[in-house]
């Protein structure tokens, strides 16, 4: 094992979130592993640099062969940052929704993030982030306009746009599972203290990087409509039962309240 796997090893953790399901936290963004048959199965998500070996490692235990596909929630840094080392590796296509395509091909980058969203160490430091396009060439392919997951039978995927133009989620209608990237999450990202001690509560998307207010929360409501009953989350820790539903229904009727931030140029 090389010494970055050895380190990115002390930031990690696992869940079996569902049957078929398994969540990897790499330090502060989620990425999951998603069965699609007795062998095969396909990765959503890569995480944050530097834990390519870590994601590669887990793979290898679980499945013992690379996926058949990554699909991509949307582009930000924190969910593409191995995606260039894994695909190395594994040589395996890369789906994303259409209008995201352009910032994983090389043609347009994320706007700046926003700092003046508040909420805490995370937000101040977001300029920081890196946001500038990545380029993936014929690697990266367009999602089926019908909605199915290359692959993954029933699996379907909603676009959930707002944290970014082309973000989408994944839901297993036969038992209400729901992969929500950054659509809504489960920890107040904005804050370091929050991120550290993963303390569990649904948030609406990180503030920072969020573009179009309107288009979040219309997708907090497509999904709070799914009633889902468990959902992996792009940041913060799995969450399931009635509980769910619930606090994710009442996002969506105060959203504006619980989510907009008071200030930022995107508001």
């Amino acid at each position: 094992m090389d010494p970055s796997s050895i380190l990115a090893s002390g930031f990690t953790d696992t869940w079996e979130v569902a049957p078929g399901l398994i969540g990897l936290r790499t330090l502060f963004v989620n990425v999951a592993y998603i069965s699609v048959s007795s062998s095969d199965w396909i990765l959503v998500d890569t995480g944050l640099g530097m834990f390519a070996g870590t994601i590669m490692n887990t793979a290898k235990e679980r499945f013992g062969k690379p996926p058949i596909a990554i699909l991509l929630t949307h582009g930000h840094f924190d969910h593409v940052g191995t995606i260039k080392e894994l695909l190395e590796e594994w040589n395996v296509p890369v789906y994303a929704h259409p209008l995201e395509l352009p910032y994983l091909t090389g043609q347009r980058d994320y706007p700046s993030p926003d700092p003046s969203v508040g909420g805490g160490l995370m937000a101040v430091i977001s300029p920081l982030y890196p946001h500038k396009r990545i380029d993936l060439g014929t690697a990266v392919l367009p999602l089926p306009e019908d909605g199915t997951v290359p692959g993954a039978v029933g699996w379907n995927w909603i676009h959930t746009p707002g944290h970014s133009p082309g973000h989408i989620s994944l839901f297993r209608e036969e038992d209400r599972v729901l992969v929500a990237g950054d659509a809504f999450i489960t920890v107040k990202q904005e804050s370091a203290l929050a991120v550290v001690m993963q303390h569990q509560e649904i948030h609406g998307p990180p503030t920072y990087f969020t573009t179009d207010w309107v288009e979040a929360e219309e997708s907090v409501r497509t999904l709070a409509q799914l009633k889902p009953l468990i959902a992996l989350t792009g940041h913060g820790l799995p969450m399931n039962g009635p509980e769910l539903s619930e606090k994710l229904l009442y996002l969506s009727n105060h959203f504006k309240d619980m989510a907009v931030p008071d200030q930022g140029k995107f508001v």
